[in-house]
């Protein structure tokens, strides 16, 4: 059962954190709006749609963005705070031990690290795919590939090949699919060009022939126009990067295992952004850790210099992130790896500084 001590902590450290995610998405929202507003009076866009489509969107995904970050700082101002006021002194003396106080904390750290992994996988992507909708009908206009000589295997032994894809008008530019039976040519398929017709959700293949190969014979067929079936549509050659944040755990599972299967290599933004999504929540407990344990220790510098040193270490935290994201997607580091670096190194950091911090 909780203590006295236990609920005190959690509800300074809740309380702290709650208060401070409220500024910062305010701030947020504000700053977002005055960008913004310009686009949206000039569009006329309804009232309606700008607070729930858009800006009801936005907050649990900066919520979950700077949460994080905020779990840090909290712990940082709030402990420093006990310190300065000797409420850490009068703790131990009490004759709780150090790593007993740190009970309370790891039960916040925990019930914010359900939040996020909840927020991440299951809450945020459908709002996502709303508030994206939105920026990309008012704010980012159309969206153009410009992806050249295009190779995907759409399923087992079926290869697709196009020189272009033109996303206003739905085709595929010298378009071409081979199947194979093992390490076999059974067949292939050249076009001058393939369009995606909405209404019977299949391709209409133009000026084309096909070559067969069955029991060492050679069958060449050809016609003007015909309608084909593949396991591919124009959705997945219009994915702008931040549409992997719009898939929940179970989409974004299926789709890095579609894209493996179709010999796709630039899947690494998704496995990070799959792993990421478990790292994020994780590195609440040891941010928290790092956080009692610099700011437990009542010294001359009072609050502002603990909470000064807590903002730095934070940053290091998202510098280290993004560097390690970019090693992965530019520079072939494992995005396994890449996802859980910083929170491998700052496991270090705070093992040393609980270490360190008095008892």
């Amino acid at each position: 059962m909780l203590k006295t001590l236990d609920r005190y902590i959690i509800k300074k450290f809740l309380g702290t954190f709650i208060f401070s995610i409220i500024l910062i998405i305010s701030l947020a929202i504000v700053i977002d709006l005055s960008q913004k507003i310009d686009s949206f009076i000039e569009k006329q866009i309804p009232l309606q749609e700008i607070v729930f489509q858009y800006y009801f969107n936005f907050i649990p995904y900066y919520t979950n963005l700077f949460l994080f970050l905020f779990v840090f700082i909290s712990v940082v101002f709030f402990t420093a705070k006990m310190a300065d006021q000797s409420e850490i002194i009068a703790i131990l003396g009490s004759g709780i031990s150090f790593q007993r106080m740190m009970y309370p904390y790891f039960i916040s750290a925990f019930i914010l690290a359900l939040t996020s992994f909840f927020l991440s996988n299951f809450v945020i992507p459908p709002a996502n795919r709303e508030r994206l909708d939105f920026e990309n009908t008012y704010i980012n206009g159309a969206y153009y590939n410009s992806d050249r000589n295009i190779h995907r295997q759409i399923s087992p032994g079926i290869f697709l090949y196009m020189e272009s894809f033109n996303t206003l008008t739905n085709t595929g530019n010298k378009f071409s699919i081979e199947k194979y039976k093992g390490n076999e040519l059974q067949s292939k398929l050249i076009s001058k060009k393939a369009v995606w017709d909405s209404t019977i959700n299949k391709w209409t293949v133009y000026n084309y022939y096909i070559r067969k190969i069955t029991n060492n014979r050679e069958i060449i067929i050809k016609g003007l126009k015909t309608d084909t079936s593949l396991n591919i549509t124009p959705i997945d050659f219009q994915r702008r990067d931040t549409e992997k944040s719009t898939m929940d755990y179970f989409e974004l599972n299926k789709y890095i295992a579609e894209k493996r299967l179709r010999g796709e290599t630039n899947i690494n933004t998704y496995i990070i952004e799959k792993q990421q999504r478990t790292a994020f929540p994780f590195s609440t407990f040891i941010l928290t850790l790092i956080g009692v344990s610099l700011a437990s220790r009542k010294t001359k510098g009072g609050t502002g210099l603990k909470l000064g040193i807590g903002i730095l270490i934070s940053f290091m935290y998202i510098f280290l992130m993004q560097i390690a994201a970019q090693f992965s997607i530019k520079g072939g580091f494992p995005p396994v790896l890449a996802a859980w670096t910083p929170n491998i190194i700052f496991t270090i950091v705070a093992v040393f500084l609980y270490r360190i911090a008095p008892k």
